[in-house]
């Protein structure tokens, strides 16, 4: 696939040479500039509903090497001293304690995080690691869902701008495809486009691919039996960009009760497994 710099650039330079073409280029150039703004809009707001939960993880992570690092081992010596038998909870907690101060532990976590993200960036550049990372996304649950529509929402966008402006179906697909973020959705449409190229219409392909929701492909076949594709794909694409904006809010409300569910099970659940052991030692003092 192309990078998205020169796609980006090629859909530029189709517009305005069928501007120039149509004696319309002010009105493409306008096209464009909404275009380019609801674009980059649409993929903000996906951005931004990523950084939450990686800023819940690391602070997590953080939280957590701290407690192993410098708080367990106080726990650790104390209950050394008094040669007590620790519950599997606490053995557990002091082993992964002791697993992080360790050489292996604190050198060979971040080189092994460091060399599986290498793996996954480089496997990601090949063409089969592209598509098993994309499917996977657009299968994940919630998270997909807001990808999908995303996806649906630039697909629509960017066609109906292309064809709105003058530019070919078939040049409009190839480039929307380039266009598309994700590999599936680059397959799919690249798919349809040779099919189209034999003849077919654009919605009956694109519902074959079974990637895009039926509704979709529905208002397509509409708009072309009506002679409105362009404005019927601009309707599609507002329609998604709501759906992304109500996508984005479920996601983030989803995501506040798991994080503070996590985070209080995870430091909770290390708290408890050091008193345990405290515990028995007052029981056994009652006793």
């Amino acid at each position: 696939m192309a990078t998205a710099a020169a796609t980006s650039e090629r859909l530029g330079d189709l517009m305005v040479q069928a501007g120039e073409a149509g004696g319309i280029l002010d009105t493409i150039l306008m096209r464009l500039a909404v275009f380019m703004e609801k674009n980059d809009a649409i993929i903000r707001k996906v951005k931004g509903a990523m950084v939450y939960p990686g800023v819940i993880f690391s602070v997590a992570g953080i939280a957590v090497s701290v407690l192993l690092i410098f708080v367990i081992p106080t726990f650790q010596q104390m209950f050394a001293s008094v040669n007590l038998t620790l519950p599997l909870p606490t053995r557990i907690v002091i082993a992964m304690s002791e697993f992080l101060q360790s050489p292996f532990g604190y050198i060979g976590i971040p080189v092994g995080a460091f060399g599986g993200y290498t793996f996954i960036k480089r496997y990601y550049k090949t063409d089969k690691g592209q598509l098993v990372c994309d499917r996977f996304l657009l299968n994940f649950p919630v998270l997909g869902n807001l990808l999908r529509k995303q996806a649906v929402s630039r697909f629509t966008r960017t066609l109906g701008t292309l064809i709105a402006s003058g530019v070919s179906i078939l040049d409009g697909l190839e480039i929307t495809a380039r266009t598309s973020g994700n590999r599936v959705i680059h397959d799919a449409v690249m798919w349809s486009r040779t099919s189209i190229a034999g003849g077919e219409t654009i919605a009956g392909p694109l519902e074959k691919s079974g990637v895009f929701p039926p509704m979709v492909t529905s208002l397509i076949a509409v708009g072309e039996a009506t002679g409105g594709l362009d404005e019927m794909l601009s309707k599609v694409a507002d329609f998604y960009d709501d759906e992304v904006d109500a996508a984005v809010g479920t996601l983030l409300s989803l995501m506040e009760p798991v994080m503070i569910v996590f985070l209080g099970g995870v430091v909770g659940g290390m708290i408890v497994a050091m008193y345990l052991p405290i515990f028995d030692m007052i029981n056994a003092v009652q006793g």
